[in-house]
């Protein structure tokens, strides 16, 4: 079951990095290339510091999707830019499930609960930076203030906490979470932003 909440969320950011490629007017090959690092980008990046063999080159599906993705965007993508509101609750959804799974492992490989936040933080978020870099974008992480990174933090939070008291498994994955897709979600629905340092004036 976890298998394949995972590639469900690989699918939603894997369209998003694909979508991403579609308004940069980039041919089929450039929108895959975004459409797999925007999905997998984070787990990489986690499964080098934890020191294993990243799982998106051991597991056929973490190609696969990002693949079908492309295709999606390639042939629809006007629908799928009109669906967007619907997709960015999947995409909510996928960064709950990621900040806790990359929690889940980080810790599973020894390191300490902090770190261990650091990386589900990095396995949630740090496929959308490689995209907008890639693209040639700023990444949105830096400058949007949109509440991205902050729900996965709370996220990946709960699950070293959970994790450290010994609740485990299926129980504190779901729990963590769905904590970080709440949060995102009443951030997108009540338009809470990150503060800007103390004095400056103005919106992104």
């Amino acid at each position: 079951m976890n298998h394949v909440l995972d590639l469900a969320g690989i699918f939603v950011f894997a369209l998003s990095g694909a979508l991403q490629g579609v308004r940069k007017r980039l041919d089929v090959v450039g929108m895959a290339v975004l459409a797999f690092f925007t999905a997998v980008g984070g787990g990489i990046m986690r499964d080098l510091f934890i020191g294993v063999p990243p799982a998106a080159f051991r597991d056929t599906g973490y190609l696969l999707v990002p693949i079908a993705a492309t295709v999606v965007a390639f042939f629809w993508h006007s629908r799928a830019e009109r669906a967007m509101p619907g997709v960015l609750v999947f995409d909510a959804a996928g960064l709950g499930l990621f900040c806790a799974v990359g929690t889940t492992k980080a810790l599973h490989s020894g390191m300490a609960p902090l770190h261990a936040v650091l990386l589900g933080v990095c396995t949630a978020v740090g496929g959308g930076v490689i995209r907008d870099v890639l693209s040639g974008e700023m990444p949105t992480l830096l400058y949007d203030r949109q509440l991205y990174a902050l729900p996965a933090m709370l996220g990946a939070t709960a699950m070293a906490v959970l994790y450290t008291a010994g609740v485990r498994g299926f129980v504190a994955t779901l729990s963590s979470a769905v904590l970080a897709f709440t949060f995102r979600i009443l951030a997108m629905r009540y338009g809470w932003r990150a503060p800007l340092a103390w004095g400056v004036r103005g919106s992104v």
